[in-house]
């Protein structure tokens, strides 16, 4: 597994991660895996190489972060680990952006955790008078309290476009962002370079679209769940899209590798993290660190985004 810098903060993350909103989660129609093979696969992971592990509040109601506090705690590997997990949707599925709210977040995260300290701590997804006004300021001053206290050593905010990514960017204190891209969704692109320029680590969530980009879905496929949102007209156009992909995968590539590689193949991005229902899952998903995607198989990504979603993008 090879690591990259995370912004400025000083941490080491490794180019793979496990995002961990499907550990044991039955929300919104999962067919989540049960609790053994939850700590199964955060051990995979670790076996893998990956450092860096993304949860929240909300994800399965409390359970992700308490099962991988309880993988990491049982395995003796918090010390080795990055966690990232955020504030807004708390374990109850209440929303409460009040900044009073925040410090009671980070205490019950930290103890579903089982650590003393988070290593990244993103605002969920918030709207814009968060992201840029008086409220968000406030928040903003309750994580540097927090930060300076020793209990985050960075803090962000989890967004889906270029526009929301800018804003955290100009944010004096923030030295991460989880962001929404893949090959369908590159629109956010825009904003890298000013990423970089300031330092801020670039966490990519949503790699795999949600599935589609792992290539086991067409243009007929059905769906229950979270997946219903797709109408019938946006299943048939990612399916269309997918075989056009499918026609540029390198020989001895997996579609879920190439979607992954072609994510890292963009230097100003740190981590991604795909989930994963199984140890399989996971241990494929490691593999796309490694060898790097060539630069002819990046470039027919983007032209494929240009010519078919750069002006009518998909919704996710």
């Amino acid at each position: 597994m090879k690591m990259r810098m995370l912004g400025k903060t000083g941490l080491k993350v490794s180019e793979i991660g496990l995002g961990a909103w499907q550990l044991a989660n039955t929300q919104w129609g999962m067919d989540g895996c049960d609790e053994e093979e939850a700590v199964r696969i955060v051990a995979a992971a670790i076996e893998c190489g990956c450092n860096f592990f993304d949860t929240a509040p909300g994800y399965s109601l409390g359970n992700s972060e308490r099962l991988l506090g309880k993988a990491l705690g049982e395995g003796g590997k918090r010390d080795a680990a990055v966690l990232c997990t955020k504030f807004g949707h708390d374990a109850t599925g209440k929303t409460d952006w009040s900044a009073g709210a925040l410090r009671p977040s980070v205490e019950a995260s930290l103890t579903r955790l089982r650590t003393d300290r988070l290593d990244v701590l993103l605002l969920h997804n918030p709207k814009r008078e968060i992201l840029e006004g008086d409220q968000g300021a406030e928040l903003r001053g309750e994580c540097e309290k927090l930060r300076q206290e020793g209990k985050l050593v960075s803090y962000g905010a989890s967004v889906d476009s270029s526009r929301e990514l800018e804003r955290i960017i100009n944010w004096p204190g923030a030295m991460a962002a989880e962001i929404l891209f893949n090959c369908f969704h590159q629109e956010p692109r825009l904003a890298f370079a000013r990423a970089e320029a300031r330092g801020v680590g670039l966490i990519v969530k949503v790699p795999l679209d949600s599935g589609f980009l792992s290539g086991k879905y067409d243009a007929v496929s059905k769906f229950a769940g979270v997946r219903e949102r797709w109408s019938a007209e946006i299943v048939a156009k990612r399916g269309r899209l997918i075989e056009k992909l499918k026609g540029m995968l390198p020989v001895g590539m997996t579609m879920s590798e190439m979607a992954l590689k072609f994510v890292l193949a963009h230097g100003e991005v740190s981590t991604v993290i795909p989930g994963g229902k199984s140890v399989e899952q996971v241990r494929e998903n490691c593999r796309a660190s490694g060898q790097r995607l060539d630069a002819a198989t990046v470039a027919a990504i983007r032209a494929l985004w240009e010519k078919e979603l750069a002006t009518e993008p998909l919704p996710w």
